[in-house]
């Protein structure tokens, strides 16, 4: 039972992960436009930049510039129930408090005759850091069951459990644009991203100092891992427009992006008896520490093998697809609808977690926009989000909930070179509940999770052109 719970403990602590706006691993809001409109796939605009490379054939002739500025607040959290647990129903819930400063997100472009250049910087994927105080539930359950076995029940040792997690991938986009006649352009461009995340946590279950037996540690885990990578994808974009008709297609290719391990710490412990595992591996090597462990540690010593020194995981972003229509009903009103695709299936996870979906996320995005004069302009929009969820994909450590969002806001154009956006935007998640697992997280008991998120987003950027 020991070494199960440990071999649990070690998966658990893996790819901990918020997220804005989008897909699995992809952000869709880096302009406050998309804050309070949300369906950008057909703007002329600067945010084009990101939204609809091909679209600035039709924009502003000579340089813009655009800075954005964003604060989201999310929590992520997971409520267990257990009936029948160790003599009484266990149910519980932990908070995920995740956060992240202020997220910035610059935009840059060029135009002159049919030729655009652009280029865009910001946080394409993830962005934040996450953290549960009490642990979560893949640990106390099966710890508590073992202990129980043992003859010591709750209140007769100490138990403290935390873990956090950060995933912020960074991302620099290049895009050249050209008009092909009075209705058609085209754009090219590659996106390079950089992965920087880390993995830290503890569990430890310890007789007290005023205990009858001699104090020390039943359960001791300390993992420290900061995982790093790189990867680049193209980006290809066309644009139609007619009148007051615009149609736009956008299509990013799949990201490989493969992390290379710089574990700091990883013991492994139970009855008094840690090993520093990393320390075995600088001296060592992967492939002799695990053939070292595995007498004492059992299978698990091949589970801890990702956290190893050196070792490579993979974090891909998959390929999307974009389809939207924008349409000028009147010189003040616009609106926009528009389809994601991004094929989660196919971009590959840490643990192949990927394979566990249904299908890839779907999105329909609608937005509408309005100018009440030449000063300001108001908008809002909304978004359906369905990520293909199963519950073999869902873990304590990263999950995922399909949602609706909202976004309201707007624009003042402050003269004619300087424009400031305003926008806030929420996500309203469906809580997922799993079927009932029997022998949950390793233990002789049948249980539920509920997986529970928010998120709420304020925005505020500016325009300039010259």
């Amino acid at each position: 039972m020991r070494k199960k719970f440990l071999t649990l403990t070690v998966l658990a602590l893996g790819a901990f992960s918020t997220c804005f706006a989008g897909g699995l691993m992809t952000n869709t809001n880096y302009h406050i436009a998309f804050d309070r409109m949300m369906a950008r796939g057909a703007t002329f605009d600067i945010d084009a930049a990101y939204s609809n490379p091909a679209g600035l054939a039709w924009g502003h002739d000579g340089f813009q510039l655009s800075l954005n500025f964003q604060k989201p607040w999310q929590n992520r959290d997971i409520e267990v129930s257990v009936p029948s647990y160790l003599g009484s129903n266990f149910d519980k819930k932990y908070e995920g408090k995740a956060s992240a400063p202020i997220v910035p997100a610059l935009f840059a472009a060029y135009k002159k005759d049919n030729i655009a250049l652009s280029a865009m910087i910001g946080i394409v994927g993830s962005g934040g850091f996450v953290k549960y105080e009490e642990g979560i539930p893949m640990f106390e359950v099966p710890l508590r069951a073992m202990l129980a076995q043992s003859g010591m029940m709750p209140g007769n040792y100490d138990y403290d459990s935390e873990m956090k997690g950060k995933q912020y991938i960074y991302g620099g986009q290049l895009n050249l644009t050209y008009k092909v006649d009075d209705h058609w352009s085209v754009a090219a461009g590659i996106r390079a991203n950089y992965y920087d995340g880390y993995n830290r946590g503890h569990v430890v279950a310890s007789l007290p100092a005023y205990s009858s037996v001699a104090p020390g540690n039943l359960i001791n885990l300390q993992l420290d891992c900061i995982q790093r990578g790189w990867g680049f994808a193209p980006i290809v974009s066309a644009n139609y427009h007619n009148g007051p008709l615009t149609v736009a297609a956008r299509y990013e290719f799949r990201t490989k992006i493969s992390t290379e391990n710089d574990t700091q710490k990883l013991i492994v412990g139970m009855s008094g008896q840690d090993t520093d595992v990393k320390a075995l591996a600088d001296m060592m090597g992967t492939e002799a520490t695990v053939a070292a462990l595995t007498p004492t540690l059992g299978s698990m010593a091949q589970k801890i093998e990702g956290y190893l020194p050196g070792e490579n995981t993979r974090y891909d972003m998959p390929s999307l697809f974009v389809a939207a229509v924008g349409y000028k009903f009147t010189e003040k009103l616009r609106a926009t609808l528009e389809y994601h695709f991004f094929d989660d299936k196919h971009a590959k996870m840490a643990g192949d977690r990927q394979k566990e979906l249904k299908d890839g996320t779907h999105e329909i995005v609608a937005g509408v926009e309005y100018d009440i004069n030449d000063k300001f302009t108001v908008s809002c929009g909304g978004q359906r989000t369905d990520y293909g969820l199963a519950d073999g994909y869902q873990q304590n450590t990263s999950f995922a909930c399909d949602s609706y969002s909202v976004g309201f806001g707007g624009a003042w154009n402050i003269n004619e070179k300087i424009r400031l956006n305003a926008g806030y935007f929420m996500s309203i998640y469906s809580d997922y509940t799993t079927e009932p697992k029997a022998q949950i997280y390793g233990t002789p008991f049948t249980g539920t999770e509920t997986y529970s998120r928010t998120n709420y987003v304020l925005g505020l950027g500016i325009d300039y052109k010259f």
